[in-house]
């Protein structure tokens, strides 16, 4: 789930039914144990902001870095960032520059102004000191945003796949690894209790009626694989549907902002989808995870990027 930056550290995203999703809720922290799992950080400069006189919203969502420039993240995090301010809407939304990642457990915005500062009519000036900040800071990597060439916001659950190419290579001793050819078909004819698997990501840990918890720092989870099915509009195949249990056993689920960020394989370093959507605005029962592990998004990744299982 996608999450809106309101403030330095914090969030405002419509929930509905069926949304793209976006952290950790009940999990724990990752303590270093995935270090190519990083916070994207982005610009979209047609986004309707109603506190703003003029458009633009800054956005945070998950990925994983597979190799030294190539983040695999969701595809509704890529499709309209901006191009050094500009939308790319009118031109197919794709190859926007406005799209930074941070691989540190706790990224830094600590020289953000609060959005209040600039409330009504300082969105440009917002844009321009907080590309300054992020610019100033080592931690934080430019890339250009890549959504998958058949997504559409409107049936993001189809090709929910994104990638962001980093300016500069980031030099780690592992990266992430894509799945091979339908690796969680095989998962489904196992055991209930072999179906295990860790999302990451840097989203919301509680979504209360009065306000939300946590975000903006690196977590895992332990979740179930429930099936391959689909679940309301989400096609056959397209999507692993995983548990969001707030027991002992599951040990949470993904929420707001950890879209994008990897679903591997328990104990590896192995990619099977990205998050994608929940079904519930508080982050609990089932969460999506677009799989990557299916022909045509394999063949994208492979002919485009160079990135291979």
């Amino acid at each position: 789930m996608k999450r809106m930056l309101v403030a330095a550290v914090s969030i405002a995203a419509a929930l509905a039914l069926a949304v793209p999703a976006g952290a950790i809720t009940n999990g724990m922290p990752d303590e270093g144990e995935h270090p190519y799992v990083g916070q994207l950080f982005f610009y979209v400069p047609d986004y309707v902001d109603s506190r703003f006189t003029d458009p633009g919203g800054w956005f945070n969502c998950s990925g994983t870095l597979v190799s030294p420039t190539i983040v695999l993240t969701a595809g509704h995090c890529t499709l309209g960032v901006g191009d050094e301010g500009e939308e790319t809407t009118s031109s197919g939304g794709s190859g926007g520059n406005d799209v930074w990642v941070s691989f540190a457990e706790a990224p830094d915005y600590e020289g953000l102004l609060p959005s209040s500062n600039y409330i009504p009519d300082g969105n440009e000036e917002r844009y321009e000191d907080w590309v300054a900040y992020i610019e100033s800071r080592p931690e934080w990597h430019q890339g250009t945003a890549y959504p998958h060439p058949q997504y559409d916001d409107a049936l993001f659950y189809w090709y929910d796949l994104g990638v962001v190419v980093l300016d500069e290579p980031v030099r780690m001793p592992e990266y992430g690894q894509v799945a091979e050819l339908r690796t969680l078909n095989g998962y489904m004819r196992m055991d209930k209790a072999q179906r295990r698997f860790t999302p990451v990501g840097y989203g919301l840990e509680k979504v209360l009626p009065i306000g939300v918890e946590g975000g903006d720092t690196r977590r895992k989870a332990n979740v179930m694989l429930v099936t391959l099915n689909g679940t309301g509009n989400a096609p056959r195949g397209s999507f692993a549907i995983f548990s969001n249990s707030l027991g002992t056993v599951h040990r949470g689920g993904t929420c707001f902002g950890d879209s994008g960020g990897p679903i591997f394989e328990k104990g590896t370093n192995v990619v099977v989808a990205v998050t994608s959507f929940g079904q519930s605005p508080n982050c609990t029962g089932i969460g999506g995870g677009y799989r990557v592990d299916q022909p045509d998004d394999l063949m994208w990744l492979e002919e485009e990027f160079g990135v291979t299982p």
